[in-house]
């Protein structure tokens, strides 16, 4: 079995938690998430499954987009609702668009630090051990990008805001940052991840779902995970070649064919083939899947 599970992630779980269960669940070991989400998020967890995993780093690559809650005058110590109370300040007194100002000035790339409870390691070691212990380290930021940020809903007391942002970006993260920006404290209450990549919560499905349904209810081929990597066209000589992990020539005139990016090739039943790259008018595979 082949392909991507775009599961619904329920409250309560890890990630690998997730995981596990669909390892049972299909009988097979060969099961990967595209990222986490924090064991109290829910939403969008698309998981890759046999041949599929080798295309995790396409995806996971991708935009996200959430729907975040932030409640005003706290700060935790993992930044949302599980932690404990490490600061506490007056509510923000601002006016909706007051407040829609301030979420403007996160549009665009940003600099964040990773928070202490999360996945990232250091020196081999999870950041959120570290945390457990009681122990801070130092942090080196990375470079996010804030794509799209929109309020939902506003009070002295909350605000429901919808993210779309680059891959490694912390929801709660931005809320504490938000809250400072505001002149008050902020921690993130509720996470939902809509949408990871072409993965929408509209066509994601439960585990329950899952043990239900046949495989072809609810599994996604391999060509249709990466639409926007464009379709190169081979001869059938060609295809056997690339398909062996040769390059081959591709000449084309065509503007909308460049080198240094990734394409894919299909095979004669439509299944997705090879990734690759053109370079001197050759198309070189990157990865195959026979």
């Amino acid at each position: 079995m082949d392909g991507i599970i775009n599961v619904l992630k329920q409250p309560g779980v890890t990630s690998h938690d997730i995981v596990n269960q669909v390892r049972k669940i299909l009988k097979t070991k060969k099961v990967g998430h595209t990222g986490t989400l924090d064991p109290d998020a829910v939403g969008v967890l698309p998981l890759c499954i046999g041949k599929a995993t080798r295309l995790a780093e396409y995806l996971s690559s991708a935009a996200k987009r959430y729907r975040a809650l932030i409640c005003f005058g706290y700060e935790t110590d993992t930044q949302d609702g599980s932690g404990q109370v490490t600061k506490k300040t007056d509510l923000p007194i601002v006016l909706e668009d007051e407040l829609l100002k301030v979420l403007e000035s996160f549009i665009g790339e940003l600099e964040q630090v990773p928070p202490m409870f999360s996945a990232v390691k250091i020196n081999g070691q999870p950041l959120y051990k570290l945390a457990r212990e009681g122990k801070e380290i130092a942090r080196q930021s990375r470079i996010i990008e804030i794509y799209d940020l929109k309020l939902i809903n506003y009070n002295q007391h909350s605000a429901l805001i919808d993210v779309t942002c680059s891959k490694g970006t912390y929801i709660r993260t931005l809320c504490e940052e938000i809250g400072k920006a505001l002149n008050s404290s902020a921690y993130m209450s509720f996470l939902l991840r809509v949408q990871s990549g072409v993965f929408h919560i509209d066509s994601s499905y439960t585990l329950d779902e899952i043990k239900q349904l046949e495989a072809n209810k609810f599994l996604i081929k391999m060509a249709d995970s990466l639409p926007d990597l464009q379709e190169l066209d081979f001869s059938e000589d060609d295809i056997v070649k690339i398909s062996h992990g040769n390059k081959v020539i591709f000449g084309t005139s065509s503007s909308s064919v460049l080198e240094g990016i990734k394409y894919k090739v299909l095979d004669k039943n439509k299944e997705l083939l090879a990734v690759g790259i053109l370079k001197d008018n050759y198309f070189k595979p990157v990865k195959v899947f026979r």
